[in-house]
């Protein structure tokens, strides 16, 4: 599988995003889309994906996905969910796991969690179990008394770092499963960041750490 696609998109007129229909001779290879080349590209996607079917997609970031878990505890319908997912997707995270309310808000994500792997767990406990399960080291991140500096912490590369409600942070529970509980550094009147913040700033910390970063686009 390569991601130098064919010359033959052309670029919508202004107020439009994507690409149009494709012109010339089309692309032979099952990697396409039949119906994006006969009427253009306008999703969410970096030009090497263009007209290119969801399932090569995911088969694509499937080959390079990090060994990154994420997961967001969900008992108050968190509407930063999407974000999370958003994020995590930029980041080729593995997983990003819901626990607590299966439903969430979706339009946060802006569609890319037709992309991103996701998975459901009813409480913290059976996410410890499955982490547990799994060989994954679980890391907190919450602003609480006797936790590690995100700026300075040692991040395990098989991990899954674990966000509470925005407001009530992570639960005792989940706090007390974590290996450690990492902070992130404040200097304002704030008591806490967005959650969906937080955890975009804790991704790239594992992403600085970790990732290749000759394989970014």
């Amino acid at each position: 599988m390569t991601l130098d696609s064919p010359k033959g998109p052309t670029e919508w007129g202004e107020g439009r995003h994507g690409v149009g229909p494709w012109e010339g001779e089309l692309p032979d290879s099952p990697l396409y889309d039949a119906a994006l080349l006969a009427e253009g590209d306008t999703r969410n996607v970096v030009d090497a994906y263009r007209y290119w079917t969801r399932e090569a997609i995911v088969a694509d970031i499937d080959a390079r996905r990090h060994p990154l878990h994420v997961a967001i505890e969900n008992f108050e319908n968190d509407a930063n969910i999407g974000t999370v997912v958003r994020t995590a997707n930029a980041f080729a995270v593995d997983t990003v796991h819901i626990v607590g309310r299966r439903r969430w808000n979706r339009r946060g994500a802006m569609v890319t969690d037709r992309y991103q792997h996701l998975m459901h767990h009813p409480d913290v406990s059976s996410l410890l179990e499955w982490a547990a399960g799994e060989g994954i080291t679980v890391v907190a991140i919450d602003n609480t008394p006797g936790s590690v500096p995100l700026e300075t912490a040692e991040l395990p590369r098989k991990c899954l770092l674990l966000f509470g409600q925005e407001g009530p942070g992570i639960t005792p529970e989940a706090a007390e499963g974590a290996l450690m509980t990492c902070s992130i550094a404040q200097f304002g009147s704030t008591r806490s960041i967005n959650a969906g913040v937080a955890a975009g700033i804790a991704m790239h910390s594992w992403i600085r750490q970790h990732a290749d970063l000759g394989a970014a686009w």
